[in-house]
């Protein structure tokens, strides 16, 4: 297939590229229409999200389908870009296209304002910025990715710049694009060890080579450093927990709904599809590293005060998660245990979805409560769920299932995820059957954690008394962002209630990737959710909503039967003092203080005490990142002297540079000579 067919024939993937035709057109419309915010908002913004819907649609359609290719004239003589959707671009452009439509709706209200940069020009920025991953997902050859993949970081660095005259913003923008660049270098290399001196560059002709275990290895370790970089893996993470709270809310939420998401999609069509070798080791190095990223995520995400950067701590701790499951199924796979190799994608990829739609619906909801109050230090908010019961409610909503609480999309990736872990003993190797249930552990403890960084995050935020007076001021989101959100809360609730089905979608990814699925299985089990058999473990969520759904009833009945019409109210116990006020409640501060001191080896703190002279006496500790000052601080001087040194070649003189040549000409002769 070359170019366009004719309308009445057109596949799957002709539907892709004309849903990203039609963002490149709106973007290109913002232009036209620099400073009308009523075009954008109303306009551009909600036609945007009808074609993600569209795409989302394209996406069911092709999950099950056979692979379609195309080739594009568009790349340089003898490069044409080389296009693929297969059931792994399939998978990823659901997830583009369900997020992205509400993102899309929330940000046709968040944008009555602006954020710093005309909002035609933001407009150009975000569709370039969702063209681009979705090219990413159904490029066929190295040539088109870098170029979509490039085009995907300058747009994104353009959006955290939004507010690019605040200097924290300028400073998280050029970290982020530096982090980006050295990321996709290394994934220029993997490329270039992939290709195997054919010169060939399309993903075909890297899935017929057959790499030594040696330069195999080496292929792998760089997919995992480049496209890492990207995703937050430790230690090249400093950038997120800087870039995400400098977004527009909107923004963030794509990045790390969907950005973070399209960086796993990398490491996956790396190791499990273009390369053809699996050893071990693999496996082990890519769960330690997601287990070690998660639990940095989330210990961070417990102590944080300001509400974005807090859900860029838990975006990192959910990726490192997500790691982990995709280092367990390489792990069974190089073991040839397809089954359990199935059920740990499986558990991984349901993971990717379902913090797609519930860290979005979260970042959406700070968004709203920046804008209605001016405010995004939680030591400054309280009580908004009086004021703000659209934002609230949803936001509980992605709360919970953040937490992986039932019945919500993130209690069932992580119950398959500690189920994928604790199936290992069958591994051939002893050491291996004692890591990886210890690991499960683990798991255990970073899933509690992530709960309490949500009890502290929604109650901070909107339970007890408003910290500050102007919050009674504070208005509810209006239609469109209300719509947006909805529609991601929505998501979040269809991944808990209906697992199954969701596992059926995945199923085609598991089996291009670790030839098993589950899906035959789960059906096999009725409205059971089944990761093995019967007898170890199983999962009903139907009959979990029952059960509270009837709790409720009873209580209701029981307490208007019981007590009906002998109501009395009375304020609540005091503790024997009166007078209370919004200082005397729980602060996000003390909230984490318990965690601050367990985990306080992992941190860099800055204690401020009060002296007997301060007129205002307070005491404040700051909580750093120990790796900025052990690994980029450090790099960061040596470049800098390295920069001193190399500088003292540019005299400015002719006659230097005449005896630079002299030299090198001699040297040259010395070298041919020998």
């Amino acid at each position: 297939m070359n170019g366009f067919p004719h309308p009445a024939t057109w596949v799957h993937l002709d539907w892709v590229l004309v849903v990203v035709v039609a963002w490149l057109m709106a973007g290109v419309l913002g232009v036209f229409a620099l400073r009308n915010f009523k075009l954008v908002a109303a306009v551009l913004f909600p036609v945007s999200g009808f074609f993600s819907l569209v795409l989302l649609g394209v996406a069911l359609g092709a999950a099950a389908s056979g692979p379609e290719v195309a080739v594009l004239p568009l790349g340089l003589p003898q490069l044409p870009f080389h296009l693929r959707l297969d059931s792994l671009s399939a998978f990823f452009l659901m997830v583009i296209g369900g997020v992205s439509a509400g993102v899309s709706a929330f940000a046709a209200g968040y944008f009555r304002k602006g954020e710093g940069t005309p909002p035609g020009l933001i407009c150009l920025e975000y569709h370039v910025f969702l063209a681009s991953i979705a090219m990413v997902v159904i490029a066929d050859d190295a040539y088109v990715f870098m170029v979509v993949w490039e085009t995907m970081a300058f747009s994104s660095f353009f959006l955290v710049m939004a507010n690019h005259r605040i200097p924290e913003i300028r400073f998280a923008g050029y970290l982020y694009m530096l982090v980006a660049h050295i990321g996709a270098l290394g994934i220029l290399l993997c490329f270039g060890v992939l290709q195997a001196n054919t010169g060939d560059y399309t993903f075909a002709a890297m899935r017929a080579q057959h790499l030594s275990p040696f330069w195999g290895s080496v292929a792998f370790v760089l997919a995992v450093f480049g496209f890492g970089a990207k995703a937050g893996l430790l230690p090249l993470h400093a950038w997120l927990p800087e870039a995400h709270p400098a977004a527009p809310s909107p923004f963030s939420a794509l990045m790390s709904g969907v950005m973070l998401k399209i960086a796993l999609y990398g490491v996956l069509r790396v190791s499990f599809d273009l390369l053809q070798t699996r050893i071990w080791w693999w496996g082990v190095l890519l769960m330690v590293m997601g287990l070690t990223t998660a639990l940095f995520g989330v210990v961070f995400s417990t102590v944080q005060v300001e509400m974005k950067r807090l859900l860029a701590y838990s975006s990192i701790e959910n990726v490192g998660l997500m790691c982990a499951g995709f280092g367990l199924s390489l792990l069974f796979s190089a073991y040839g245990m397809k089954a359990l190799a199935a059920l740990a994608m499986t558990a991984a990829l349901y993971h990717l979805v379902s913090h797609a739609f519930f860290k979005s619906l979260l970042f959406c909801s700070t968004g709203a409560v920046l804008h209605a109050t001016g405010e995004r230090s939680l030591g400054k908010l309280g009580g908004l769920i009086r004021y703000m019961p659209w934002v609230a409610w949803p936001s509980l909503i992605g709360a919970l299932a953040c937490a992986g609480l039932p019945p919500f999309g993130g209690f069932v990736a992580e119950w398959l995820l500690l189920q994928s872990f604790l199936f290992t003993n069958g591994l051939p190797s002893s050491f291996l059957n004692m890591l990886v249930p210890v690991l499960a552990a683990l798991i255990a403890l970073i899933a509690a954690l992530s709960g309490f960084t949500m009890v502290k995050f929604y109650g901070v935020i909107f339970l007890g008394q408003p910290r500050e007076e102007k919050l009674s001021h504070a208005h509810d989101a209006d239609l469109w962002e209300r719509v947006g959100m909805l529609w991601l809360a929505a998501g979040c609730v269809a991944l808990g209630l209906l697992p199954n089905q969701v596992i059926s979608l995945i199923d085609p990814v598991t089996r291009l990737l670790v030839s098993d699925g589950m899906a035959q299985s789960v059906a096999a089990s009725g409205w059971l959710l089944v990761p093995v058999s019967i007898e170890r473990a199983s999962y009903a969520p139907a009959i979990f909503l029952l059960g509270v759904a009837a709790c409720c009833v009873v209580a209701y009945l029981l307490v208007r039967r019981l007590y009906s019409g002998r109501t009395r109210r009375a304020p609540p116990w005091d503790c024997g003092y009166p007078w209370q006020s919004a200082r005397m409640q729980d602060t996000a501060e003390g909230f984490g203080q318990p965690i601050r001191q367990i985990f306080e080896p992992m941190f860099r703190m800055k204690r401020e005490l009060p002296t007997p002279f301060d007129a205002q006496p307070h005491y404040r500790v700051t909580v750093e990142d120990p790796l900025w000052y052990w690994l980029y601080l450090p790099v960061a001087v040596m470049v800098e002297r390295c920069s001193k040194l190399i500088g003292l070649l540019q005299q400015g003189r002719i006659a230097v540079y005449l005896m630079y040549s002299f030299v090198t000409l001699i040297v040259v002769l010395l070298v041919v000579k020998q």
